[in-house]
């Protein structure tokens, strides 16, 4: 910026001299040369000084304002991350501890380089506006004794306002280490996102986390978006995306396979949206399991929209347990391709894990109400493409369906439907009977 101005002063003061030049020799021509010169140098002078007082100011104001407009970067190099195959964990705390406390910051995981992390948490409150700029990886530790603290917490952003996440880069679990290990006591998460609020997570790959994936727990105001996550069909427990207690969530063009729920919506959740989802392998995207060991959960005003799900062992799902309380309710399932999917449309109010259960008959049941499925087409795995599995005492109520089109070998799936009756609209393939 200052060599522009410094050309156009330059320029200026050339052309004032051609032009004061030519009247000087005009001057000489008819007698009055050195007088008239005097003058003309001095009137040159001045403006001269004007021109450079003009330009001086407009190139300070160019400097202020981009001053203004530059955010401050922390990059975990400079606190003594190596990326050479060593711990980094502390350097990241101290870059942390720099960015936490300094508004507008970014903080910068560099291109082309893999840093490994033991557990490590990401404490607010901060300054607001803050990025975390993941461009390189970042991989767990492999040593399980760095996990004796909290095995179920790996990377952990607590209590914070106006967060992003973003960079492109990749964030590796290794969960090949706990795979064989997995149970579903005490779930394992790769990043936990706890009681965040105006929270952003975009364009990152997510792979092989210990268990769950990404989990926001207690958040509001949140945008998950172009995220691919990724760990094989084989993988135990390994959910893609997890809410629970968390309202106004946006989960926005995502690619998620795994070896559980692409999605899972739990209690205390309420307005979750999530759109343009591709799904495969995986469980399917599920609204549960709510209601285990008695308990009370609520769950309503959930959408699901333009997704795409490939060889999932079920497709969209409400699950809970006998015995629990509470509801599911206000949910739409909708604009969605079934490519050979093992129960493409699923409601369970039995939902029980023999591993860890013996599941007996109680009258209690979380009540599901208020359910739309609409255009939704494809095939399934099965001859059954809709299971409507509800509860004696608890029925499902309000369940609609619209434009509906599953086939199974080419013909017509089968419906198997029990304690619920549902609303028809337009031509519906299958079709539960009527109950009365």
């Amino acid at each position: 910026m200052f060599l522009q101005y410094f050309l156009v002063t330059v320029f200026t003061i050339l052309v004032h001299s051609a032009s004061s030049l030519g009247t000087f020799q005009q001057d000489q021509l008819s007698g009055y040369g050195h007088e008239i010169h005097a003058n003309n140098e001095s009137s040159l002078l001045l403006k001269l000084r004007r021109l450079m007082a003009v330009n001086n100011n407009q190139f300070e104001n160019s400097a202020k304002r981009s001053k203004g407009s530059r955010r401050y970067v922390v990059n975990v190099d400079k606190f003594g991350a190596k990326a050479d195959g060593t711990d980094d964990s502390q350097a990241f705390i101290k870059a942390w501890k720099k960015a936490c406390s300094t508004k507008q910051s970014i903080f910068m995981v560099p291109a082309r380089k893999v840093y490994h992390l033991k557990p490590v948490t990401f404490e607010g409150p901060c300054q607001s506006g803050i990025t975390m700029r993941i461009q390189g990886s970042i991989r767990a530790s492999t040593y399980m004794s760095d996990y004796e603290k909290d095995r179920r917490i790996w990377l952990k952003f607590e209590n914070l306002r106006d967060f992003t996440v973003d960079g492109g880069g990749v964030i590796s679990g290794n969960g090949q280490i706990w795979w064989s290990k997995s149970c579903k006591v005490d779930e394992k998460q790769a990043l936990t996102f706890d009681n965040c609020i105006n929270l952003k997570v975009t364009h990152l790959k997510i792979k092989n986390a210990q268990q769950m994936h990404l989990n926001f727990r207690n958040c509001e105001n949140v945008e998950a978006s172009n995220l691919k996550v990724k760990s094989k069909e084989t993988s135990p427990n390994t959910d893609g995306i997890h809410v629970s207690g968390s309202r106004n969530v946006q989960i926005l063009n995502c690619d998620i396979g795994t070896g559980d729920d692409c999605i899972s919506i739990v209690s205390g959740s309420s307005k979750i949206r999530a759109m343009d989802i591709k799904c495969g392998p995986g469980h399917g995207i599920s609204i549960g399991s709510l209601g285990k060991n008695g308990e009370e959960d609520r769950v309503s005003d959930i959408t699901v929209t333009r997704a795409t799900l490939t060889g999932t062992t079920n497709g969209v799902r409400i699950k809970s347990w006998q015995g629990g309380r509470g509801y599911a309710q206000n949910i739409v399932f909708e604009n969605i391709a079934m490519q050979n999917v093992t129960n493409p449309i699923i409601i369970d109010q039995f939902y029980c894990d023999k591993k860890e259960h013996n599941c007996k008959a109680q009258k209690n049941a979380v009540q599901v109400k208020s359910v739309l499925y609409k255009n939704i087409k494809g095939t399934s795995a099965l001859e059954k493409g809709i299971i409507f599995n509800c509860s004696e005492t608890f029925p499902c109520e309000g369940v609609r369906m619209q434009n509906i089109e599953l086939t199974h070998n080419g013909q017509s799936s089968e419906a198997s439907c029990a304690n619920i009756n549902v609303q028809q609209i337009g031509r519906n393939t299958p079709r539960c009977p009527k109950q009365l």
